[in-house]
C-alpha cells in the first residue's frame, strides 16, 4: 500500500498534511521526514489530515510524537483531524487523546 502524502496551505498560518494509505513500520520514515521538511521550512502550526488513513501502528503513532514534540520545541503545534473509530481507539488506548488536540475537520482545527 502507498503512503499518500499531500501538503496544502490553510488559513495562516497553518499547514495541513493529508495523509493517505496505511501508516505502519514502512511508511512512518516517510511521514517523518515529510514533518521534518515542513518544519525546517519554517511551518510550525501543522494539522495531519488523518482522514484518509487505513491503519495506523505504534511506529506511525512514534512519528506523530515526535513530530508534536519537534514543533513545540518551536513554538508550534501538532494538531489532527480523524473522526475514524478504528484510528481515533489507538489514540484513545494509548492516552494521546490528551496529548494531541484532536478535530472533526481541518476547518475545527483552523478555528480553534
Amino acid at each position: 500500500m502507498e503512503l499518500g502524502l499531500e501538503v496544502a496551505e490553510g488559513p495562516a498560518p497553518y499547514t495541513v498534511l493529508a495523509v493517505k494509505g496505511e501508516v505502519d513500520v514502512y511508511t512512518a520514515p516517510r511521514l517523518r521526514e515529510k514533518l521534518v521538511e515542513l518544519v525546517s521550512q519554517g511551518k510550525h502550526q501543522i494539522i495531519v489530515d488523518l482522514e484518509g488513513v487505513d491503519f495506523l501502528d505504534s511506529t506511525g503513532l512514534g512519528v506523530l510524537v515526535g513530530g508534536l514534540k519537534r514543533l513545540r520545541s518551536n513554538d508550534g503545534d501538532l494538531s489532527l483531524v480523524c473522526t475514524q473509530s478504528r484510528i481515533l481507539k489507538v489514540f484513545e488506548i494509548t492516552g494521546l487523546t490528551k496529548v494531541f488536540s484532536i478535530y472533526d475537520s481541518v476547518d475545527g482545527a483552523t478555528a480553534s
